[in-house]
């Protein structure tokens, strides 16, 4: 889970208008929290890891600057062109700590991108998937959950906008396909593990007053999602024990 405990956009400046719900920015972890403490008091019959990428995006004499290259945990290069695209440098480190501790899946919540606002609105989540079977186990906890997502494709060809003339990858700046482009990101560090990003950036907190049929404020967005994402796996889990004989 993102969580990004006040996010001033770095020295690449926020609009102030929009900087007082900046402490929103940590709805990703909020949400993980929450939905690892329904999971475990349920003894559910799978291990389930709660990774929460937490810190503050601030200006100051130490704060990244644009143009600066930094290397990820997993030793891929990033070049910073815009200081506020932190989010998936972090979650991109939360994918390489989950991986080296023994996930065999994943799935993360942020507070991406402003684009998905203008993609879904704040009706549901955006989300991008790697694995179209671990996807359907998603769109199953979705509906049951009530907690919507609404996957979008990632197209190979976009695959060249992420690249940097100094560094392995870029971190914004890409023209276009915002939320898309966000969620191939941190893709690069999912590694072939089955991987699901859920973009809750506009569905974590309704700020459209006309929008009456979707809760006012912060909605918890993703925290039903994960409790169910687990339940459904364990039903699956269940339902294909004892494995089958290997001279069936």
């Amino acid at each position: 889970g993102k969580g990004i405990t006040f996010d001033s956009g770095g020295i690449s400046l926020k609009n102030p208008e929009n900087m007082s719900r900046m402490k929103d920015d940590m709805s990703g972890a909020a949400a993980v929290l929450s939905a690892i403490d329904v999971i475990a008091s349920r003894k559910l019959p799978l291990d389930v890891m709660a990774v929460i990428a937490a810190a503050e995006n601030m200006p100051g004499p130490t704060a990244q600057r644009p143009g600066d290259v930094v290397v990820s945990a997993d030793g891929k290069t990033v070049e910073i062109v815009n200081t506020d695209a932190e989010g998936r440098l972090v979650l991109a480190d939360a994918l390489t700590h989950a991986l080296r501790n023994g996930a065999t899946h994943l799935i993360d919540l942020a507070t991406l991108t402003g684009a998905a606002t203008i993609a879904i609105g704040h009706a549901a989540s955006a989300a991008v998937s790697n694995d179209d079977a671990f996807w359907t186990q998603v769109e199953q906890a979705s509906r049951e959950a009530g907690d919507r997502v609404w996957r979008l494709p990632i197209f190979a060809d976009y695959r060249i906008l992420l690249r940097s003339q100094i560094a392995d990858l870029r971190n914004a700046e890409y023209g276009e396909a915002g939320t898309i482009m966000g969620g191939m990101f941190i893709a690069e560090f999912a590694g072939a593990k089955p991987w699901a990003h859920i973009d809750i950036a506009a569905s974590a907190w309704n700020t459209n007053d006309e929008l009456t049929t979707v809760l006012r404020g912060p909605s918890g967005a993703g925290t039903r999602l994960c409790i169910e994402l687990v339940e459904v796996m364990a039903r699956s889990a269940k339902d294909s024990w004892p494995p089958a004989s290997r001279n069936s």
